[in-house]
């Protein structure tokens, strides 16, 4: 995909909630710092433990926020969007990667810099207070993540993840969508998430295909996620 002009990235960094009151001439002089990078299906990203001071804007692509063990085993914290940002918590709290970003597919990211971020925190209390905003919400999502990992079954994960997923009632499976790549997501391994799957197949919930998962019954998906 081609890179977007830097007017096709002012409209597009006006649907996130701390730029979106913006005026022109800041918004210009924030785009004018940014950097434009692309990666490969695989390639890291943001490394855990890095300091780096910079938001990223994801432009295309998708991208997974996730934390590794001594072993090796991921968990995925995040599965990130075409108009999603990531490492605020570098950029807002001056602290290294808490998280790894890697791309599931090539991706297009914008850098924002530190030193723009930081002169609209000084000048412009509502950029302030919309960052504080995000922040939070952020923290109450990893809250939920916690509660579900804890708290909630695999099945019962898999069926909100499924629900919180689909297009109308489809799941698109694009090729990184793997039964490896969904365990990380629900914090367990590929032979449970497989049989989970086949629970919700046998009992007519939904249809596993390779490119889609359709769901059947969402009422009985949602009585297991609750």
């Amino acid at each position: 995909m081609s890179r977007p002009s830097l007017e096709q990235l002012a409209q597009r960094l006006r649907d996130i909630p701390f730029f979106e009151d913006l005026d022109d001439a800041i918004m210009l002089d924030l785009i004018r710092s940014t950097q434009w990078r692309e990666y490969k299906s695989g390639e890291v990203i943001v490394l855990e433990g890095q300091a780096q001071p910079d938001l990223y804007y994801l432009d295309y692509g998708y991208v997974k926020v996730v934390k590794v063990s001594p072993s090796g085993r991921e968990q995925t914290l995040r599965v990130l969007e075409p108009g999603d940002t990531f490492n605020e918590i570098s950029v807002f709290a001056s602290r290294p990667n808490p998280a790894t970003a890697v791309a599931l597919e090539p991706a297009g990211v914008y850098l924002i810099r530190h030193e723009a971020l930081a002169r609209l925190l000084r000048e412009h209390p509502n950029f302030a207070g919309s960052v504080i905003e995000t922040m939070a919400e952020r923290m109450l999502f990893l809250v939920s993540l916690v509660s579900d990992l804890s708290l909630r079954p695999v099945t019962g994960r898999l069926a909100r993840l499924l629900l919180e997923s689909a297009v109308g009632d489809v799941v698109p499976r694009p090729r990184w969508f793997t039964q490896a790549e969904l365990a990380a997501r629900l914090g367990t391994v590929p032979d449970v998430v497989q049989r989970s799957l086949r629970s919700l197949e046998v009992d007519g919930l939904i249809v596993v295909e390779r490119q889609h998962i359709h769901l059947l019954d969402r009422t009985a998906l949602e009585r297991i996620a609750a």
